[in-house]
């Protein structure tokens, strides 16, 4: 087995960051340049929103229904069990739907597009493009962070309002809560800041999700197994990033807004 330098692993980390810093940034300017391929980025939605729709589903019912019954217990000791509603709907809009959303949607997504192009780079699809005169940025990473971005701001939103839902079931089926009571005190709870965070998270976590599935798929090497290693990475990359740059957001918006 070859001995690496340090000094060379740190050359390929520098030379890693600005390669993908460059890709995401053409990602973004490429919005502003003719000619816009409209039908890969409603293709791409399809694709990525309805595709995700089942298991941001499934997954925020069981986060909204398992907060209400772990939180249940101990706010019954000190009598205060009709504050389940305002403890889902902060834990949901603030932090529990974006993050569950954004993981749920990189472990789909960040996968399959590293994945779809490291095969089209292994293939020699993307030469080919590049021969014919297309910018394979423009056609294939723009529309894919374009659709991403736009359709997680609204799968969060869906996994927040049935988060609520779960909630709302395990409080009234389990512990008698009245429905008014549970759906204002999870509504007067919120306040600007609250969903503020939780508007602002999805937008940042679905350039994430998206620029790094495609860093990857456009830097694959060395055959189909390298398309497996592209695959494995995007994920862990992705949700790893996910959860610093969500720590770094609730932080700065804290301190921009003021703590609750």
């Amino acid at each position: 087995m070859e001995l690496i330098s340090p000094f060379d692993v740190a050359k390929d980390a520098v030379k890693a960051i600005q390669d993908y810093a460059i890709l995401a940034s053409q990602s973004l300017t490429n919005f502003f340049r003719r000619p816009l391929y409209w039908g890969d980025l409603l293709q791409q939605a399809d694709l990525i929103g309805v595709g995700s729709l089942p298991i941001v589903v499934l997954s925020g019912l069981s986060i909204g229904a398992l907060l209400a019954l772990n939180s249940a217990s101990t706010l019954q000791r000190f009598g205060g069990i009709t504050l389940i509603g305002q403890l889902v709907s902060q834990s949901m809009v603030t932090e529990l739907g974006p993050l569950i959303t954004g993981l749920m949607v990189s472990g789909r997504n960040a996968s399959g597009m590293a994945s779809e192009l490291g095969s089209m780079i292994v293939t020699e699809q993307i030469d080919a493009m590049r021969a014919l005169g297309t910018d394979p940025s423009k056609k294939l990473v723009t529309p894919r962070v374009g659709a991403t971005v736009f359709m997680l701001f609204f799968l969060t939103i869906i996994s927040d309002l049935l988060g609520l839902v779960g909630g709302f079931a395990v409080a009234n089926l389990l512990f008698g809560l009245d429905s008014r009571q549970y759906w204002s005190n999870a509504w007067q709870t919120l306040v600007f800041r609250d969903v503020f965070m939780g508007l602002v998270k999805p937008v940042m976590f679905g350039f994430i999700i998206a620029s790094i599935g495609c860093y990857y798929g456009m830097s694959t090497r060395g055959g189909t197994q390298g398309v497996g290693r592209s695959t494995t990475q995007a994920v862990v990359t992705s949700s790893v990033l996910i959860l610093v740059v969500d720590f770094f957001v609730t932080k700065a918006i804290f301190a921009v807004l003021g703590y609750r």
